[in-house]
This record gives C-alpha cells, sequence and structure tokens, in this order.
C-alpha cells in the first residue's frame, strides 16, 4: 500500500528532528490532488506470471471502494531483451460507466463486462480476462510497529545523534536494539496487520504474454491513473513514491515533489534521484551499519553514496522475467542483474499478492539483504492465490449501501 492508509506514516514521524510539521497536522502522504479522490488513489501494484508461462497477472487496488467514470485506470508493460531497456510498451486500460459497466482494452483485445461480475469478464479473443471490483487488499504491514520503531529514531535523532554528509544517522547499539523491538511489535505484543480485512476496489487481470512482450521477455510494469486533465496517481514498486519522496520535508515542499513525480514518467525520472539520495541514507541507519544497504558504494565521494539505489528506485517499475513461471523474491530481477545473484534467475521477481513485501524492500534499504528488518507480520490475514482467478479474497460482507454511483 503506497497510498492512503500506510506507508510513511511511520517515516514522516521523524519529521519533528528536523523542524518539520509533524504528522498530527499532516499524513504526510498523499498529495491534495490525490487525496481529493479516493478513487483516483493507488494503493497497490502487483504482477507477476502464472505457473503455467503462459499469462501475465495483474492486479491494481485503489483506496477507494469504487470506481469513477471520470478517471483512466492503466498499466503500462514496457518490454525489452536485457534489464533496464525495455523496446516497446502495452498499454491496459480499463475504463468504468455510471451503470456498472466496464471495459478494458490491452492491443487489439477488448473485454467487456460488468462490476463485480463473479468471475469476470473475457475479451472475444480470449486473451485478456477482467474483475473489478471489492475485493481484500493482501498488503500487509504491521504500522503501529512500524510507527513506534520510527519515534525510537526520531528521538534518537533529537537527541543530537550526528547525520553524515550522505544522511546517514549514527545510531548507537541501545537505539537499533530498541528500533528492531518496537518494530517486531504492536502496542507492546505481536506484530498485527494494520490492513486486516480491508476491501478496497481492484482491477485484476490475466493477459497472454504475447499480447505484452513485443518488445521482449523482460517486463517492466507501472500503473497510473489518469482523468481528462492528465495524471492523478502513479506506482510501481511499493513504498517509493511516499517513503523516499522528501519524507522530512514541510508539507508543502513535499507536496510539490509529489505532484512533479505522479506527473512525471520512468523515462524522466532521475530528476528525483537527489532526493530520494537523502532518504536512502536515513534508512541506511536503522540497523546501526554504515554503507552496508544494497547497492551502497562505500567509496564514493561523499554524497554520492546512495546515488546508485536511488537511479534503480527513481525508475519506479516492478520488472517481471516472463520466462520464468515461479515467483518467488521481490526485487529478484534486480538481483539478477545488478548483485548477481544467479540463483534467482528462473524467479519472476515482480511481485505477487504473497509477497512479504514491506519487510523485503526495508531489509534491503537497511541491511543489503531480504531478512533483516521484521514487522512481525508476514502473511495476509486472508490467504489469497498467485494461480486461481481472481486472484484476491473476496470481501467478507460488502454493504450494499457503499456500492457508490460510479458518476461523481
Amino acid at each position: 500500500m503506497r497510498n492512503g492508509l500506510t506507508l510513511l506514516l511511520p517515516l514522516a514521524l521523524a519529521s519533528g528532528a528536523f523542524g518539520a510539521p509533524s504528522v498530527g497536522a499532516s499524513d504526510h502522504l498523499d498529495t491534495p490532488t490525490v487525496a481529493a479522490d479516493p478513487r483516483a488513489d493507488i494503493g497497490d501494484v502487483y504482477a507477476w506470471t502464472s505457473p503455467d508461462g503462459r499469462r501475465l497477472n495483474l492486479v491494481m487496488t485503489l483506496v477507494g471502494h469504487s470506481f469513477s467514470d471520470r478517471i483512466a485506470y492503466t498499466f503500462h508493460v514496457d518490454s525489452g531483451k536485457a534489464f533496464g531497456k525495455t523496446a516497446a510498451t502495452t498499454t491496459l486500460t480499463c475504463r468504468f460507466g455510471a451503470s456498472y459497466a466496464a471495459q478494458c482494452v490491452a492491443g487489439s483485445e477488448r473485454a467487456d463486462g460488468l462490476v463485480d461480475a463473479p468471475g469476470g469478464f473475457v475479451s472475444s479473443g480470449g486473451r485478456l480476462k477482467v474483475f473489478a471490483g471489492r475485493r481484500d487488499d493482501p498488503f500487509f504491514n504491521n504500522v503501529k510497529g512500524s510507527r513506534a520503531a520510527f519515534e525510537v529514531a526520531a528521538a534518537a535523532l533529537e537527541r543530537g545523534a550526528p547525520i553524515d554528509a550522505d544522511g546517514f544517522p549514527a545510531f548507537d547499539t541501545a537505539t537499533v536494539a530498541s528500533i528492531r523491538k518496537h518494530w517486531r511489535q504492536t502496542d507492546g505484543g505481536p506484530g498485527k496487520n494494520f490492513l486486516a480485512g480491508w476491501t478496497p476496489a481492484c482491477i485484476v487481470v490475466t493477459v497472454d504474454l504475447g499480447v505484452v512482450s513485443a518488445g521482449g521477455p523482460l517486463l517492466a510494469v507501472w500503473g497510473e491513473t489518469a482523468t481528462a486533465g492528465g495524471r492523478v496517481d502513479r506506482m510501481g514498486r511499493p513504498l517509493t513514491g511516499n517513503a523516499l519522496l522528501a519524507p522530512l520535508a514541510p508539507d508543502a515542499v513535499s507536496d510539490r515533489l509529489k505532484e512533479r513525480y505522479n506527473r512525471a514518467e520512468p523515462a524522466t525520472s532521475r530528476q528525483f534521484v537527489p532526493d530520494i539520495q537523502r532518504s536512502l541514507g536515513l534508512y541506511d541507519g536503522y540497523d546501526g551499519v554504515r554503507g552496508n544497504q544494497w547497492l551502497a558504494d562505500r567509496g564514493a565521494p561523499m554524497g554520492a553514496r546512495y546515488k546508485r539505489l536511488a537511479t534503480l528506485l527513481a525508475d519506479d517499475r516492478l520488472w517481471v522475467n516472463s520466462t520464468a513461471h515461479a515467483c518467488t523474491q521481490l526485487f529478484a530481477v534486480e538481483l539478477v542483474a545488478l548483485s548477481g545473484r544467479h540463483d534467482l534467475a528462473a524467479d519472476c521477481g515482480g511481485r505477487t499478492p504473497t509477497y512479504d513485501a514491506v519487510n523485503v524492500y526495508r531489509s534491503l534499504l537497511a541491511a543489503g539483504d531480504t531478512h533483516t528488518i521484521d514487522d512481525g507480520v508476514h502473511h495476509d490475514d486472508h490467504v489469497p492465490s498467485i494461480d486461481v482467478f481472481p486472484f484476491l479474497a473476496p470481501a467478507e460482507r460488502v454493504n450494499p449501501e457503499e456500492r457508490h454511483d460510479y458518476r461523481d
């Protein structure tokens, strides 16, 4: 979940140490444009290959509980033969009418159907299948524990923990131990999933790989919502957009940067590298070891230690190896290409609904591995599937009164 309910709510708590406004005044997450309509606010994007190696599965969850007839919901699938180099793009766009009608188009495939149709609806060519409606969002995250951990870090910064030119805070051993302890607890007990039972509007797609892989077998996926006035929100990987874009800045500064980010695209993403570098320094400090963050360059000139990872993350696309039938590891494609992890060469990477995405992401940023940071929550309360469409668990209860008209 990138926007709305979680993510940088915890990291923003550290802003008090730098004199920025407190979280009580603003959740420091959504820009005014995104917050104005939850139906345009992307919660999560998932992308992975089917176990039979024939299809790409895609999911977009939204903070709102319905869809808007004024918003286009689009998956961008860039394809190429080598990591970081894409040669073709396929867009898969869904639009919704006021009568709960839905239409999704990818290339020559067009699927028409109704929102909440239990089995979804299929294009006439049979290569595109879509479900649209309320489902359980499988993003699991111990937000309260994360808040408590970041409060420990903020207190240490207020006490004067030194910070170097790359933004690395030198926390002492006791602070690091306290951060780890609080991170895996909720209110002093076992970690609990903050989003348990949350059932937003979701778009679920399964599409033949031949429709989306014209440029090659490596796919880079990102999602967007847009109106006639332009893009409202965009997302690829979890956490990046809000966790790493000026989380310590005053609200006005952060909002302007995130508005720019949402209007930009992966091709123009390098403009955000300096801002992301500063945030990466803070994350590197959470395990107490300077420079062990994934892709950190300890020999770089001062101020450039985190540039390589910042450049990768600024691109903000989910990379999927479509030749792989097994999907077990977030960042698998990147780890193979940039860290020589040949043991992951047959892993599709991307992001499935079962990945422990938050812990893996934070571990790479804090310790350079995929397991050091643990928030105590390792699975969703309702088990999703990676092979049975529409993948996400059904909403337990949907109140008919919550089924909003899609007209604004």
